[in-house]
């Protein structure tokens, strides 16, 4: 706590102790403040000085955040590295998120000249970050005025100034770099309805549970149940431009882990194999860090998605795990001696889960020329022994629009990804059907059969149980096969699949089990009765092949042979039943 502190603000970024720690200010009583410290407070003494800065605590934005990894407050974790020679983060220690000495090659955008008139949001520049991102350059949302000087093309610093402008006879500088508070959203034109899926290769996920560009999902798991395996895909083979992976309080080996296995993992962009690092960056936030940063890691992350979704981007951030930013939460309500709520919780969780999640969505950008944007967020949630009563997970489920549940038991059968068709749910289901109407027109009726035989075959479980499986109906038979094949062969994965190749994949089973189904129907009353056993004798090669119909390799076959062998397929099956109808 501090005294004397009459006219600040709350969030107000401060300087603690003659070192200048960093702290923000959280709690108001006259001239006496709340201090939430960002680094350890061993060494501070009474009486040490608190030096106000005016501002809120803010980050830094512009090109050199891609391949970049930062603490929960963007401080550069490499290049500290580089200076300190130390695997620790030293105390007091200040300097630029983002490195000045970098050269950057602008372009200015062609329809910007001297004597334009530019408001906030408006591209005045590209810079090519990478092979993947082109750092679109726009004005400071609250800026506007008339271009006085546009510099020409070449290479500058992020301090270099790039643009001047001018208004009421006030002119103003402008160079690559801006500063925003992260408690505060970026502004938008609109918030626009989502309408495109968000697909990351993997079926049981792009087909049962879909997500859109600009949802909100939560993942709550157990250990070891293959939440890495998820969103490792998410970062590889989602069609995101750009990804954002915030470990919220991790246990340092499973950041090492990420660190050392996002670099390696690669994509192809243009025939080139280009690192996944280039579209991603990392706030690495461990448990052993102060838990005031673990905090603001969150809002840390969300702030570089919006800032470039307002590029026109669509972003994914990856928050891993609200569980335990709600935990600092916690201790942070305990140490203000706020009436805890259940298990302890602050009574405002909910509020503050759902202002985060509310900064998700599709928007239109603000600025020129039109552009929208999204960003989605995909948030992993701990609860203790699977308990989704626990209250981040019970909040987090009544907040997000969707949940995929990963199951212990799948995961021990090794089944990945190990996701509960049963417990899983999403709400964007019916807000795609124009996208799939327009694109897939089969696949609406495909997927809620396939739903269908998936509880059917729930019930037909506990049947099998007592009575065993050779006492039910042929019909039934044929179901309890073709899930398992659905279980096997489509749900379970261990290699990224199109969306093209898992609807014509589901369309082939679903085929195959309408056909046995007729058949068996059809000739139920009459001498050439045909069972279950038939169709497996008569069909086994059909059988091994819809089995081996997802070892076709996307990246080696092309989307028109992939199809074409599918629908081959197709024709072969339908007339082997006739040939066996005939005999």
């Amino acid at each position: 706590m501090a005294n004397h502190m009459a006219g600040a603000a709350i969030n107000e970024l401060v300087r603690v102790g003659h070192e200048e720690l960093v702290g923000e200010i959280i709690r108001l009583e006259n001239d006496l403040v709340t201090i939430q410290m960002y680094e350890g407070i061993s060494g501070i003494t009474i009486g040490d000085p608190v030096l106000r800065t005016g501002k809120p605590l803010s980050i830094e934005l512009g090109p050199g955040i891609m391949s970049n990894i930062f603490d929960g407050i963007q401080r550069p974790l490499a290049m500290i590295s580089d200076y300190t020679k130390s695997i620790y983060i030293p105390r007091a220690i200040n300097g630029p998120s983002l490195n000045r000495s970098t050269l950057w090659h602008f372009t200015p955008e062609n329809r910007i000249q001297i004597g334009s008139h530019i408001t906030g949001g408006d591209i005045f520049g590209i810079v090519p970050e990478n092979q993947m991102i082109q750092h679109r350059l726009m004005l400071h949302p609250k800026a506007k005025g008339t271009v006085t000087y546009i510099a020409s093309e070449g290479n500058y610093t992020l301090e270099d100034v790039i643009l001047e402008t001018e208004f009421n006879g006030e002119k103003s500088e402008h160079t690559m770099l801006q500063i925003w508070p992260i408690r505060q959203m970026r502004p938008v034109t609109e918030k626009l309805v989502p309408n495109h899926p968000l697909l990351m290769g993997q079926r049981v996920l792009d087909l049962l549970f879909p997500c859109v560009q600009g949802g909100t999902i939560a993942i709550p798991s157990a250990f070891g149940c293959g939440k890495g395996t998820i969103t490792q895909s998410l970062s590889k083979y989602s069609n995101s431009d750009a990804m954002v992976y915030v470990g919220c309080g991790e246990r340092g080996n499973e950041m090492v882990e990420v660190l050392q296995d996002f670099p390696q993992l690669k994509m192809e962009v243009e025939g080139k194999e280009v690192s996944i690092m280039e579209r991603t960056t990392l706030v690495a936030n461990t448990t052993n860090m102060p838990v005031a940063a673990r905090e603001a890691s969150i809002y840390t992350g969300v702030t570089l998605s919006e800032y470039f979704r307002d590029m026109g981007y669509n972003v994914t951030l990856m928050a891993d795990s609200i569980s335990r930013w709600v935990e600092a939460l916690r201790e942070i309500s305990i140490g203000l001696a706020e009436m805890p709520a259940d298990s302890g919780y602050p009574a405002y969780l909910g509020t503050r889960l759902a202002s985060f999640y509310d900064r998700a969505g599709r928007v239109r950008c603000l600025g020129n020329p039109e552009r929208e944007g999204s960003v989605s967020i995909v948030g992993t949630v701990s609860p203790p022994g699977g308990d989704f009563t626990d209250p981040p997970a019970a909040i987090t489920l009544s907040t997000v629009q969707v949940f995929w549940a990963l199951d212990k038991k799948l995961a021990q059968r090794k089944h990945f990804p190990s996701v509960n068709w049963f417990i899983s749910y999403s709400k964007y289901t019916h807000v795609l059907d124009d996208y799939y109407e327009k694109n897939f027109p089969e696949f609406v009726p495909l997927r809620m059969k396939c739903k269908e035989m998936l509880e059917e075959e729930k019930n037909l479980s506990d049947i099998v149980q007592l009575v065993g499986k050779s006492k039910l109906s042929e019909t039934d038979q044929i179901i309890l096969e073709v899930i398992r094949m659905i279980k096997e062969d489509f749900l379970q994965q261990n290699a990224y699949c199109p969306f093209y190749k898992c609807v014509a994949m589901l369309r082939n089973i679903i085929a195959f089990y309408d056909l046995s189904r007729h058949s068996v129907e059809t000739t139920a009353h009459s001498k050439k009765k045909i069972t279950w056993n038939d169709i497996r004798t008569n069909l086994g090669d059909i059988l091994h092949q819809l089995s081996c119909m997802k070892f076709k390799d996307p990246t080696k076959d092309t989307e028109e042979k992939i199809k074409r062998d599918f629908e081959e397929l197709n024709e072969r099956m339908q007339a082997a039943f006739r040939d066996m109808e005939e005999i």
